[in-house]
């Protein structure tokens, strides 16, 4: 094969690959398509690629070959060894300015090493998330791309012609930032991800568990929801689930094994939370719950030994659902007030000049966490670009105050039931601690100090001065070495 014709390369045919290819084709782009499988792209070339602007390749070679330059090769394969694997294979055909893009799941500190390698080798290397799921890839997926800078311009028109839109038809994409910033914003969105999802799972579990709710009772609550400030694409199909039926008129949700999986880059999250010393408290606890889940055997087998003291719920059934509604929003505010720290915290560690606003946007349309609240979020940025968190922003401020109580009362039925509530409670936990002027670690630092020497500091003092008090009458005045997260 000696013509270049190709816009684009595409190695990876599995359900993402596939359908981001029929949507590059779809915009007028010619493709050039590679799988390690070659029956995978015969398979294509004769099904759902026929009669269109493909180029089916059974190399590395012949799909180098079939692109014009700079060539732009998307990879969509699974994250680790996979992508270092066909670098390998790629970068010795590549001539300087080419582009090898990785449009999978990747850790963004891999995508910042891999980044540097690409770059020393003379080639651009560009590391960006794609969330949408299979649909969002076929009609437009969120795009978020970091990496080489000098790439941006010769991807730009590519990736804003396949992306989403928002309502006011912006494209649902933009520049995230050097080396791995675009993983990295991913990675979050997926964190948040987990987060949503959990908040909703249990909102569904107090409906379900203390008002005895039934599927078509929550489906109608759900698309209540749907239609107010909740307005989002998990709402949206947790509605649909709930009305789905098979064919035996029997709902499929009911069948389904409470034991939930995950793929990492919600614990990714959580490790680099740690890492940053960020209370990520919400996202931490729906990654817990996805492993308690898991551990269905022990939990049926604890189910029938330990016997929880609960109470019935006796109040008014309306106002809990309409509370739990209000709750559900207030943590939500909270899951996105913590994910933007982190990345206010990582911009700062990997020197990233991260658009925080512009995120909100990029997420508005196509990803999993779309909702009319990133709209908000996006003004809230606008507002005040140097904002250090979303619960000072002045709509946010308000929108988490009015609704305390019916979050409170929240707590207080699911407590009383003895249905877990991790994220809901943790979510008015972390409202609560970051409220208050006071909080307990003087005591936390005068008994490390008592059994470590590790200091303290003083209410009168200014910040970075330590004391050590012998308590015992025998510790002396050596002091231990700490650290501040």
């Amino acid at each position: 094969m000696s013509d270049a014709v190709a816009d684009i390369g595409l190695i990876g045919l599995a359900v993402m690959g596939e359908n981001l290819a029929l949507n590059l084709e779809s915009r007028g782009f010619e493709v050039a398509v590679y799988n390690r499988t070659a029956a995978r792209v015969d398979a294509f070339m004769a099904g759902r690629a026929k009669g269109k602007r493909f180029v089916g390749t059974r190399s590395v070679q012949e799909l180098v070959a079939a692109l014009k330059r700079p060539r732009k090769i998307l990879m969509l394969v699974k994250a680790g060894a996979a992508v270092d694997q066909l670098l390998d294979q790629l970068l010795p055909l590549l001539q300087p300015g080419d582009i090898v893009i990785d449009g999978g799941n990747s850790l963004f500190t891999d995508t910042i090493r891999r980044t540097h390698r690409v770059e020393e080798s003379g080639m651009l290397y560009v590391g960006s998330g794609v969330s949408g799921g299979e649909e969002g890839a076929l009609t437009g997926p969120s795009l978020m791309p970091g990496g080489s800078a000098a790439a941006w311009p010769h991807i730009k028109p590519i990736f804003e012609a396949i992306c989403a839109r928002t309502p006011e038809g912006e494209p649902c994409t933009d520049w995230m930032g050097e080396n791995g910033a675009g993983h990295f914003v991913k990675m979050i969105h997926n964190g948040i991800e987990y987060g949503d999802m959990q908040l909703i799972g249990e909102t569904y579990d107090v409906m379900k568990r203390v008002l005895g709710l039934n599927n078509d009772e929550m489906h109608r609550v759900f698309a209540d929801w749907n239609a107010r400030e909740l307005d989002s694409y998990l709402i949206e199909i947790t509605r649909d689930i709930l009305a789905f039926r098979d064919r035996d008129a029997v709902a499929t949700l009911d069948t389904i094994l409470d034991a939930a999986g995950q793929k990492g880059t919600g614990k990714w999250t959580v490790i680099e939370a740690l890492d940053e010393g960020i209370p990520l408290t919400l996202i931490g606890e729906a990654v817990f719950a996805r492993s308690l889940s898991a551990a269905k055997e022990e939990r049926v087998a604890a189910a029938k030994q330990i016997q929880p003291e609960v109470t019935a719920f006796s109040g008014d059934r309306q106002q809990l659902i309409d509370d739990l509604r209000q709750a559900l929003y207030a943590s939500k505010i909270i899951s996105y007030a913590q994910g933007y720290q982190l990345l206010r915290a990582a911009a700062k560690t990997y020197q990233w000049n991260l658009n925080y606003g512009g995120i909100a946007l990029v997420w508005r349309g196509g990803c999993i966490i779309r909702s009319a609240f990133l709209g908000d979020i996006k003004k809230a940025f606008d507002r005040n670009p140097q904002l250090v968190n979303l619960l000072l922003d002045p709509f946010f401020k308000d929108a988490v105050a009015s609704r305390q109580a019916a979050w409170r009362r929240v707590v207080v039925a699911a407590v009383s039931g003895g249905i877990p509530i991790p994220c809901l409670s943790s979510a008015l936990a972390y409202f609560d601690g970051y409220r208050s002027e006071r909080l307990p670690a003087n005591l936390l630092q005068a008994q490390r100090d008592y059994f470590g020497a590790h200091t303290y500091e003083l209410l009168d003092q200014p910040r970075g001065k330590f004391f050590h008090t012998d308590w015992t009458g025998h510790g002396g005045a050596t002091t231990s070495r700490s650290y501040s997260a």
